[in-house]
């Protein structure tokens, strides 16, 4: 769901008005009773999360002077987790942009101003003068705020600056400039993931160079060019300071949060044998490992509520109602926690095929407020979260838990082991190691050992997982 614009109205007399007031003749009575005064609305910063203070206008998907029907994209607006196309819901003319593409405002704040007709356009531009001269517009931001996306020092600016932690692209087309970014329609995004097209070689015909559908069906049909495995971009120099981006701003305040919460850890070994068969029996169905965990650790805390329970106000703690998984994935300049709602109660084929279209919108940072990690949306919040590094062979880790849940469980890799045999004998085992870190003002020791004991033999078990 795309968010809806915040706007203000503000009376403005209209061109027969002002006349009026020279000394013309007035209209008649009957037509100043039909007449309807003119508007000028602000369009002010949206709050797209409960954690959003400031937003960055990634692009203007209209321009100045362009008319515009109620529902239509007119910004593209990056907030602490996504990028999110937002709507006006009035009619009108984009009159005045008040904040250019690349510059951030605080959520509230007018960014641009529309006008309901034509003729109000020069009146709108010059109360746009006027926010510019008192300041009412949005001031250009701090270095640390405009250099967000790039990884070159502030002082002095590079030629050419580089964003930070994005895959290599092809030379940037114009869809991909001004924010370091592809600037695409939602369906055009969809359309290229579904054809397997790389947006960074896409060049939109949209407003600004946006690209839209019919961009993409285009690049599906021309030839292929050759593009060089590895694109050159500039190193950070050494030394240099990078400041967050708004993504990383936010995970740091997450950080920061939790120290208040008095935590402890308990680790884990789980034989993963049987599992690992399971996997490779319905992995070619779609089924992920990472479903195949969440799965697991979801019929795991069905049996032990409290691992799924919470403190908000260090005065008492809530049993969730739902057990909703939230899994950790990195995306280019932070990291964010896709939300696998009902995890105990969805077949393992759904979860995997939800699993990966969470992913796939992740990473191109279009996932909504319901989808991810985020107190606004308290039902849909992940009541526990897993991270799993095991993919890049780390065998243990700790995991920071996240504010508002109770428990976090780290996964390191499945590895083969040397084990000792019931019957005295030397055997090899395939082995992963969970540590799970918990608040200790709710949950206990002998609490998360119960946990650990079930989830264990549900996953030396299987056979429940695929029904």
């Amino acid at each position: 769901m795309t968010g809806l614009l915040h706007l203000h109205s503000t009376l403005l007399p209209s061109a027969s008005a002002l006349r009026r007031r020279a000394g013309a003749p007035a209209p008649s009575s009957s037509r100043r009773r039909c007449r309807v005064e003119a508007k000028i609305r602000e369009i002010f910063m949206p709050a797209l999360s409960s954690t959003m203070t400031e937003g960055k206008i990634v692009s203007w998907t209209a321009a100045e002077g362009d008319r515009l029907a109620k529902g239509d994209p007119v910004v593209v607006v990056e907030s602490d987790k996504a990028d999110m196309d937002v709507e006006t819901f009035h009619d009108g003319f984009l009159a005045a942009v008040l904040v250019p593409a690349g510059e951030s405002a605080p959520v509230g704040s007018a960014i641009a101003l529309l006008a309901e007709s034509e003729e109000e356009i020069p009146a709108a531009q010059s109360q746009a003068a006027s926010f510019s001269s008192s300041g009412a517009a949005a001031s250009p931001p701090p270095p640390q705020e405009t250099a967000a996306q790039e990884a070159s020092p502030p002082t002095p600016p590079p030629p050419s600056p580089a964003p930070i932690a994005v895959s290599a692209p092809a030379p940037p087309s114009p869809a991909a400039q001004g924010g370091a970014r592809v600037v695409a329609s939602p369906y055009a995004k969809k359309l290229a993931q579904d054809l397997g097209v790389d947006l960074f070689s896409v060049t939109g015909s949209g407003p600004g160079g946006r690209i839209v559908a019919k961009d993409v069906e285009a690049a599906l049909a021309a030839p292929k060019k050759a593009v060089p495995v590895a694109a050159a971009r500039p190193d950070v120099p050494l030394g240099s300071t990078v400041p967050f981006t708004t993504m990383q701003g936010a995970v740091s305040k997450n950080m920061v949060e939790s120290l208040a919460v008095p935590t402890f850890r308990v680790g884990y070994t789980i034989t993963t044998d049987a599992l690992d068969q399971l996997y490779k029996k319905i992995k070619l169905k779609g089924v992920t490992m990472t479903a195949l965990l969440a799965k697991a650790t979801a019929m795991a805390l069905v049996q032990h509520p409290v691992v799924n329970s919470s403190c908000r106000d260090g005065k008492s703690f809530t049993y969730s109602s739902s057990i909703n998984i939230a899994v950790a994935v990195a995306i280019d300049g932070g990291l964010i926690t896709p939300v696998l709602q009902d995890a105990d109660k969805v077949d393992i084929y759904s979860l995997s095929r939800k699993w990966k279209e969470l992913v796939d919108k992740a990473r191109a940072k279009q996932l909504q407020p319901h989808e991810y990690n985020s107190a606004s949306h308290v039902q849909s919040t992940g009541t526990f979260t897993l991270s799993n590094l095991g993919m890049f062979g780390v065998d243990r880790f700790d995991a920071i838990l996240p504010p508002g849940t109770g428990a976090i469980m780290a996964v390191g890799a499945s590895q083969p082991t040397v084990v000792g045999t019931k019957d005295g004998r030397i055997g090899i085992k395939n082995q992963m190691q969970v540590n799970v870190t918990a608040d200790h003002r709710v949950i206990y020791g002998a609490d998360l050992a119960a946990f650990l004991q079930t989830l264990s033999k549900i996953i030396e078990d299987p056979k429940d997982l695929t029904f």
